[in-house]
């Protein structure tokens, strides 16, 4: 039985840092979730207070910018953000503003009336609130930001910072220097410390080292050592980083969660590096490769065994390794649904002359309600905007049952007892009743208890 409420559990121990390893930071939780109680938050002066009048309120009901209160400019709208919960049953109150990875049953703002709108700002890994990625919860947001293409603001490519980070050639090593390389070097390079996650990457790779040879340098199945100064999870972003990963032929691009849309810096770092990734994660990403032939597919493959026999093969052939690279070499992009979201986008991504994905979900939410309050001046009723299930959703997580690691007596066991890795699945099926529950005490419209809730998921 797992009782401990997943979002909760990962924002104790972890915090997602945005490094751009997508590695997870271990270190202490610096959100202050009640941040809005300090004397500061609750006072405005009266100047701020007349002009929080005239203006639709947007509160950020878990607090993500930290701020107690601004006049923000949306183009032509202006709206009053803040994190200050006093502002609840102001009348300007217009749209609650949610962070997934907080989102939990401690405290929502019920009663919820009909003009309140629910937005939710969601970016991570369904690991982090499983209870968001079922029909009953998703569907209670009006406005969704999202690592799915189906969502009101997508983000799936916010690990990305444009076309001419795929282009450049700064770190691209020659063939030639890699095949030198390879008499210390393995083919293959994995570089991961968030071990055992619910994509169970961790299993598939020390199946994998059984048949090929792979440099492990993160926490998870370490075999070689980082040079001191690049130890720091902070330095996976590092020149000195890069140039070592670069100068592998292969690197193994694992997620930690199996979504459609779900993709991070583990697969686009390796094209910017002109390193050949072998990817596992997203099932969509094929409509995502910069050219038809600049990963190899994980999926493409019936076991461990035929990925290591096809991955020698292009090791030991030069022609056929430099297919997977011709398109970085001459900077030649053939997806056009690549091409049409960086140019599209509307925020940028390490980018000081561009708006943040915060700032632009921000003003999207704005916009609506003002395109909402203008409606109801003309006497028009409001349009309703609500969440599809497709804007957040993942299949259940599964394991890989391999029986041959045994045959490697230098490859890394894989660890006995209770781990994380036995945890996912329990959880994903847990948090499909947390959902249904929650959404029943959500519309009933009556504040609850988290006592309330946990009765009700282990009622039966």
């Amino acid at each position: 039985m797992v009782v401990v409420e997943l979002g909760k559990f990962e924002r104790k121990t972890f915090k997602n840092s945005h490094l751009q390893d997508g590695q997870e930071k271990v270190e202490e939780e610096s959100k202050q979730l009640n941040v809005f109680f300090k004397k500061e938050a609750l006072t405005l002066n009266r100047k701020k207070k007349l002009e929080v009048d005239g203006h639709p309120i947007m509160l950020w009901w878990s607090p993500l910018t930290g701020e107690t209160g601004r006049l923000g400019q949306c183009g032509a709208d202006t709206c009053f953000f803040t994190i200050n919960r006093t502002y609840l049953h102001h009348p300007m109150m217009k749209a609650f503003l949610f962070y997934g990875t907080d989102f939990n049953v401690d405290s929502l703002p019920l009663p919820r009336k009909a003009h309140h709108d629910w937005a939710l700002f969601h970016e991570e890994s369904p690991k982090n609130n499983y209870k968001l990625f079922h029909k009953p919860v998703i569907t209670l947001f009006n406005y969704t930001a999202t690592f799915s293409r189906h969502s009101h603001l997508p983000l799936t490519t916010q690990y990305l910072e444009g076309i001419d980070a795929l282009k450049s050639l700064q770190y691209v090593v020659p063939l030639s220097s890699k095949n030198n390389l390879r008499r210390r070097l393995a083919p293959l390079v994995y570089v991961q410390s968030d071990c055992d996650p619910p994509s169970d990457r961790d299993s598939y790779v020390r199946e994998l080292m059984t048949y090929i040879e792979v440099d492990s340098y993160g926490e998870c199945l370490r075999n070689k050592d980082l040079p001191q100064q690049l130890n720091n999870p902070a330095s996976m972003d590092a020149d000195g980083f890069y140039r070592i990963i670069a100068q592998y032929k292969f690197i193994l691009a694992f997620e930690n969660a199996v979504c459609d849309d779900y993709i991070t810096e583990k697969f686009w770092r390796p094209l910017k590096l002109g390193v050949v990734p072998v990817y596992y994660g997203s099932p969509s990403i094929i409509d995502w490769l910069p050219s038809n032939r600049s990963a190899i597919l994980v999926s493409e493959f019936s076991h461990p065994r035929e990925l290591a026999s096809y991955i020698k093969r292009l090791d030991y052939d030069d022609r056929l390794y430099e297919a997977y690279v011709e398109w970085k070499l001459k900077g030649e992009i053939s997806n056009q649904r690549l091409l049409t979201t960086l140019r599209e986008r509307k925020w940028g991504v390490q980018d000081i002359n561009q708006d943040n994905y915060i700032d632009v979900f921000e003003c999207m939410v704005c916009s609506k309600v003002w395109d909402n309050i203008r409606l109801q001046e003309k006497g028009l009723p409001p349009k309703r905007w609500k969440a599809e299930v497709t804007h957040l959703s993942c299949p259940a997580p599964t394991m890989f049952a391999f029986s041959s690691a045994s045959q490697c007596p230098h490859c890394p066991q894989a660890p006995r007892g209770n781990t994380m890795r036995d945890m996912w699945i329990p959880s994903f099926q847990q948090s499909r009743k947390e959902a249904q529950e929650l959404r029943w005490l959500v519309d009933r419209n009556q504040n609850f208890s988290a006592q309330e809730f946990w009765a009700r998921v282990f009622k039966d």
